[in-house]
C-alpha cells in the first residue's frame, strides 16, 4: 500500500464518519478491500491525530463537548512542534523516544510516513501506538523496573540495555525549560533520560514556549548537549536567541 493511498483510504473514512457517525472496522475493511488489522492501523492513527475516537469494532466521531474543550489549542500546538520534529527524522533512522510527555507521544501519528525505523522506548504505552502504525517500525524495549509515576520502564538494567546500542536521535519533552541551564522535571528518576542523551548522535527536545522560565529543581538535560529545541512560534525573540547562545538549534512550528 503506497503512502497516498493510505493517505485517501483515512480520508475517505473521516468522510464516512462525518456522513454516518459511526464505523465498523469489519465494513471498512471490505469497502476499501483491506485487511482488518490495516483498518485499526488507520483508526489508531486518526486517533492519534484527534479526528475520530475508537470504540470496540470501530470508531465515532469526537463528541462535541471534546472538540469544544479550551485544551484544544495546546493540543493543536503540541500536533505542530511534532509534525516539525518528525521533520528532523529520515527512513531508516534508529531513534529514541522517552516516556512521560504527551508532546512526545504526538509524534508517534508522523512516524507512519518513516520507512525503516528502528524505535526504541522505555514506554508500554508508545510501544503499544508504534505496533499499530502501519510502516511497522522494529520495536526495542528498555526493560527494568517500572516507574508509575514517569509511566516508564526505570533502573539500572534499562541502562545497561541503551548503552549496549547507538542512535540516529533521541526525542524528549520537558516540564520545564530553564534559560541558563537546560530542560527541568518533575521527576527524580532522569538518569536514564541522559543514558538516552548518551548513546544517541542528536538529542532533540520538544516543548512548547510557555515551557520556558519554568526552574524545576531537577536539571535532566544541559544545553551543552541538546542540539536542537522544537517549540511553537509563540516563544519571544529575546528568549530564542538566548537559548541559541547555547549553540541549540531552535525550530519555531507554526500552528
Amino acid at each position: 500500500m503506497t503512502k497516498r493511498n493510505t493517505q485517501q483510504r483515512r480520508r475517505a473514512i473521516i468522510d464516512l464518519l462525518n456522513s454516518q457517525g459511526e464505523v465498523s472496522v469489519e465494513t471498512l475493511a471490505n469497502q476499501f478491500s483491506t485487511s482488518e488489522v490495516t483498518i485499526r492501523k488507520d483508526l489508531a492513527a486518526l486517533e492519534g491525530n484527534g479526528l475520530l475516537l475508537r470504540r470496540y469494532g470501530g470508531a465515532v466521531l469526537v463528541p462535541q463537548e471534546l472538540i469544544s474543550d479550551p485544551a484544544e489549542k495546546v493540543s493543536v500546538r503540541k500536533q505542530a512542534i511534532a509534525r516539525a520534529a518528525a521533520q528532523l527524522i529520515r527512513d531508516h533512522n534508529r531513534i529514541i523516544l522517552d516516556s512521560g510527555s504527551s508532546t512526545t507521544a504526538a509524534l508517534l501519528p508522523e512516524l507512519s510516513h518513516k520507512q525503516g525505523l528502528v524505535v526504541m522506548t522505555n514506554s508500554l504505552s508508545i510501544a503499544n501506538a508504534l505496533r499499530e502504525l502501519e510502516n511497522e517500525p522494529t520495536i526495542l524495549m528498555t526493560g527494568g523496573t517500572w516507574d508509575p509515576k514517569s509511566e516508564g520502564f526505570q533502573g539500572q538494567l534499562a541502562e545497561q540495555i541503551l548503552r549496549s546500542y547507538n542512535f540516529d536521535q533521541f526525542f524528549i519533552g520537558a516540564d520545564g525549560l530553564d534559560l541558563a541551564r537546560g530542560t527541568t522535571t518533575f521527576n527524580e528518576l532522569y538518569s536514564l533520560s541522559r543514558v538516552m542523551a548518551e548513546v544517541a548522535r542528536e538529542v532533540i527536545v520538544m516543548a512548547e514556549s510557555d515551557k520556558i522560565g519554568r526552574k524545576i529543581h531537577n536539571l535532566e538535560l544541559p544545553w551543552s548537549i541538546i542540539k536542537v529545541l522544537v517549540t511553537d512560534e509563540a516563544i519571544a525573540e529575546k528568549d530564542k536567541q538566548q537559548i541559541e547562545q547555547h549553540g541549540v538549534q531552535v525550530i519555531c512550528a507554526s500552528l
